[in-house]
């Protein structure tokens, strides 16, 4: 067993189609334990498929905000079947994302964000919240509900990083704590307790140096949680421990 664990993924992605199976098994070489997250309807079915064939994959049930548009209210009662999944550890990625937003669609996310962090509380279960040029509408709707979970790909500063630890929740960080200008990203690894840090890749999206702008997979997570532990002062192996027994308690995985 390596200590890893994968906190987010997207391997239902179609950039996989070619060679899941293959990237899959190469993944599992070095990768105990990898929660692949839905965001979009299609993924509400085929994810739960694709972890009933690997023992190491787990799943997160939701709508991701950018694939809202266009879909029916309704399809919350699916969410919520792909959640009673027995593989099934939380409710995401859900939140908040302007970055491409006109304004138009804000009262929809809002809609989708505090339906799904109902169901969440509903299930008690976690949530694997998505937050993109929103910080001050996720963190509102975040102090309203008090949920379980992970802000994940944190991009935010080391303030908003101790107003989301406080409220008990856990930080997920992936590739960009690599990248040569990405101060936020770096201070927050140096500055967070390490028991609420989660390890992530955001796979196929956001690969770590020195592979940036290619495919990412979970193998690499190794990248992150090196540079994480040089800017912490301790082996790569203790931060793997930490960040895995942080990611079982969380997600409630023995």
């Amino acid at each position: 067993m390596s200590g890893i664990f994968e906190t987010h993924a997207h391997f239902d992605d179609h950039s996989f189609d070619e060679d899941r199976d293959e990237v899959l098994s190469r993944v599992h070489e070095t990768v105990d334990y990898v929660i692949n997250c839905c965001a979009s309807v299609r993924s509400l079915t085929f994810v739960p498929d694709m972890c009933e064939r690997y023992d190491f994959m787990y799943f997160s049930a939701g709508l991701h905000p950018e694939e809202i548009i266009g879909v029916d209210m309704s399809i919350i009662d699916t969410v919520e079947k792909a959640a009673m999944h027995p593989k099934c550890v939380a409710i995401g990625e859900i939140g908040f994302d302007y970055h491409f937003d006109d304004g138009e669609s804000k009262e929809l996310q809002a809609k989708w964000f505090e339906d799904q962090l109902l169901l969440a509380q509903k299930l008690q279960k976690p949530v694997i919240i998505h937050s993109r040029d929103a910080t001050a509408d996720t963190m509102q709707m975040l102090k309203k509900y008090r949920p379980r979970g992970v802000m994940h790909c944190f991009s935010g500063s080391v303030e908003t990083m101790r107003e989301v630890i406080g409220l008990g929740m856990y930080i997920g960080l992936g590739g960009p704590v690599t990248f040569k200008n990405a101060r936020h990203a770096v201070e927050v690894a140096s500055a967070i307790p390490l028991e609420r840090l989660l390890l992530e890749t955001d796979a196929p999206y956001m690969a770590p140096a020195p592979f940036r702008g290619k495919r990412n997979d979970s193998s690499l997570i190794k990248y992150i949680a090196e540079k994480i532990a040089e800017l912490r002062g301790i082996t790569y192996e203790k931060l793997l421990q930490i960040t895995s027994d942080n990611a079982k308690t969380l997600f409630g995985i023995k």
